[in-house]
């Protein structure tokens, strides 16, 4: 595997320092040499503050970014990743970080994403009406290792102040704005600079990629054989019924459609009958 990407030099496209966590992994695991395009605006397809709405699908979002940056440098080799944050799809009342991480290579023609749903993050905001609870606030969400914002509303998009990871800047953006509106929103910096929960998120997805990078399709030996669907079906282990749970992951090859389904990936080949729809409707 080394042999395909050893000693190429691969693009992170990025302005918020989410090199840090990607380049140490992929360069050790890949034989890359990776850099950064300082002059390339990531924020041009979207910011976290609303100020340039994200037009694209997550998926969408980071291949466009990545290839940007890629055309500009003239590089045929690139990463770039793209995070949402909000509630959980599954789990009530749960906030999550969802990451997408991509990687390109244009040589070969080879494209893999993978994508991390974590519970682990400090995505939160609320609107303060004074320095007793915006403090209470920064203090919940780890600040001043984990960056806050401030603006008049949730969804104002003007007069906003980032990046504020000191308690002198914290207060005087809140008076400023108080004295300005008599409104003021906080909320965590999701930043990757300014978010270490969020940056050990991509650290843990650059992890995931490269395996998935280096999982070769036994057919073809195409980089990027992966899980593309999963089936449920497992047997209820006391009435034999088919349950909702998954009794095998499918895996097809995006470049020559080699598919492969292997059967009770979870080392489980009954299920128990408290997830049967009959023995426990």
């Amino acid at each position: 595997m080394e042999s395909i990407f050893k000693n190429r030099k691969l693009l992170i496209a990025t302005k918020h320092q989410k090199e840090k966590v990607i380049a140490p992994i992929v360069e050790s695991e890949l034989g890359v040499t990776c850099f950064i395009d300082n002059s390339f605006d990531t924020d041009i397809i979207g910011t976290f503050t609303g100020e340039v709405e994200r037009e694209l699908d997550p998926i969408s979002t980071v291949r466009e970014k990545c290839l940007q940056a890629m055309k500009i440098n003239n590089c045929d080799l690139g990463i770039a990743s793209e995070g949402s944050f909000g509630p959980h799809p599954s789990i009530f009342f749960v906030n999550a970080d969802d990451e997408f991480l991509i990687f390109i290579d244009k040589l070969r023609n080879i494209e893999v994403i993978v994508r991390e749903l974590s519970t682990t993050t400090n995505f939160n905001g609320k609107q303060v009406q004074n320095q007793k609870e915006l403090l209470e606030f920064a203090d919940q969400i780890g600040f001043p290792t984990h960056g806050l914002i401030l603006r008049k509303l949730k969804d104002e998009k003007t007069d906003i102040h980032k990046g504020i990871t000191d308690i002198e800047n914290l207060k005087n953006s809140f008076e400023l704005l108080w004295a300005k509106y008599n409104s003021v929103y906080v909320e965590t910096d999701m930043r990757a600079m300014f978010n270490p929960t969020r940056m050990n998120v991509i650290k843990n997805v650059t992890k995931k990629l490269v395996q998935k990078i280096k999982s070769t399709c036994p057919q073809c030996k195409t980089p990027g054989f992966g899980i593309t669907d999963s089936k449920k079906g497992l047997k209820c282990s006391l009435c034999g019924s088919p349950t909702d749970s998954i009794l095998s992951y499918v895996y097809i090859c995006n470049h020559c459609q080699f598919t492969k389904e292997e059967i009770y990936p979870l080392n489980k080949t009954t299920e128990d009958p408290m997830y049967c729809n009959y023995c426990n409707p």
